[in-house]
């Protein structure tokens, strides 16, 4: 019989893993907007985030656009990108072009997705990737490729993940068993759709890890203070809204007031995400910052100190400190 190893025999010897964080923003489609955008990138320098991931359209449509934000992210702060990149209507020699720029650049993280199908029913070309499935043994096999180069910094592939059924699978569990083969293919962790009730990330944890997912399954969590968003989210993603948070916004008689009941919902959903074993936490921002910071500032999330990282954009710092 092997003698025990060190890690068997010091069963706390690496500790608790503090929460991870991490944000979701789009690149700007105005220059008004690019210029809200920095104000709000600024703002969540602050708070010293793992990760902020940073969207691609449909079919690529904003590729040029993506890319340059990804790369003044690389180039003007301490922010680590992780860029999304979807599949459908790319065949694999455009979308391997597409993941060597993306290295190129810096980024270190990609979100792998399938990406919606085409709303005007035109099957995809002939050869395009079908499946995130495939896009993530894509990014592996470039990766071998560039393995020399990647020394001081392998690729982490994310996926995603989903609490309640998605629009097109026949149940649930298919959705895990999606979920599993993802993992086959290479993922290292996922991050799951908008979800508004405080039960459905704990069941779809308690059903993936029944089902064999191991990697992390990190919670993706809404600003729940807009109206006319939830209203839209829950048209494209299939998803109702608690029916009782839309009374009380509707109801609300300022902004103010609609603000405080939004992000008392929030923090409800991230709290009961992390009491069921959430290892971090990704808000989607939709390129504002106030609401996210508003729900940050509830929360007391374990967070590594890493020093002096900060750059120029990090002037708030000191007013928005998380617990640790």
């Amino acid at each position: 019989m092997s003698p025990p190893s060190l890690i068997d025999t010091h069963p706390n010897l690496v500790g608790t893993a503090p929460v991870a964080l991490s944000y979701e923003l789009f690149p700007p489609r105005s220059p008004a907007a690019a210029e809200s955008l920095w104000t709000t990138i600024g703002e969540l320098e602050a708070t010293d985030p793992d990760y902020v991931s940073v969207t691609y359209g449909a079919s690529g449509s904003n590729r040029n656009t993506a890319v340059e934000l990804i790369n003044r992210l690389v180039q003007e702060t301490t922010l680590r990108p992780l860029a999304h990149l979807t599949c459908v209507g790319n065949s694999p020699q455009e979308l391997a072009e597409i993941i060597g720029e993306l290295l190129d650049v810096g980024v270190r993280g990609i979100l792998a997705l399938r990406g919606d199908q085409p709303k005007d029913g035109v099957a995809p070309p002939e050869g395009s990737l079908r499946y995130a499935q495939d896009l993530i043994e894509l990014i592996r096999r470039v990766e071998q490729r560039r393995s020399a180069l990647l020394c001081a910094g392998k690729v982490a592939v994310g996926v995603a993940a989903y609490p309640t059924r998605h629009p097109e699978s026949p149940s649930e569990a298919h959705d895990v068993e999606v979920l599993l083969a993802k993992q086959r293919s290479g993922a290292d962790f996922a991050i799951t759709q908008v979800f508004f009730h405080t039960e459905q990330y704990a069941d779809l944890l308690t059903r993936a890890r029944r089902a064999g997912v191991t990697i992390p399954i990190i919670p993706g969590v809404m600003p729940l203070t807009s109206l006319r968003r939830l209203a839209r989210l829950s048209e494209l993603t299939g998803v109702e809204a608690d029916p009782a948070l839309i009374g009380r916004l509707a109801a609300a008689e300022t902004d103010a007031e609609r603000t405080r009941i939004g992000v008392s919902a929030t923090v409800d959903l991230a709290n009961a995400a992390l009491d069921a074993g959430a290892p971090g936490l990704h808000l989607y921002t939709f390129n504002e910052h106030t609401a996210a910071l508003d729900v940050l500032d509830k929360l007391a999330l374990p967070r590594p100190r890493r020093g002096n990282r900060h750059s120029s954009h990090q002037r708030s710092a000191g007013r928005r400190q998380l617990a640790s």
